[in-house]
């Protein structure tokens, strides 16, 4: 983050601001399937997949890669350092929204 843009860009495309508000919703060391985290936020496999990989690259999410039988399964969960990131980015962004409510931001 700077001084000129507080809101973390990792976190702020909006396929990954969802992505990891909706990780944030689960319990600390909770984590969904890739499966689930398709279907609930209506997102094609790859698109998914291209955004996690972001996450993952900044620590944000950790991605499981494991076997039920035969099957392969992937589960997807927040780490400490995304949880914080995010706590970050809404408090930065609830202080830009302030600001700009107080400064009259109407058009």
């Amino acid at each position: 983050m700077t001084a000129t843009s507080p809101l973390d860009p990792i976190i702020h495309a909006p396929a990954r601001l969802r992505l990891v508000a909706a990780l944030s919703a689960l319990a600390d060391g909770d984590r969904l399937s890739f499966t689930s985290l398709q279907k609930l936020l209506d997102m094609t496999g790859g698109n998914l997949s291209t955004h996690l990989r972001r996450l993952e690259d900044a620590g944000y999410v950790q991605v499981t890669k494991s076997h039920v039988g035969r099957t392969p399964a992937t589960n997807v969960a927040l780490t400490r350092a995304g949880r914080l990131a995010f706590e970050d980015y809404t408090a930065a962004l609830r202080a830009l929204l302030g600001s700009a409510a107080t400064e009259g931001g109407t058009a």
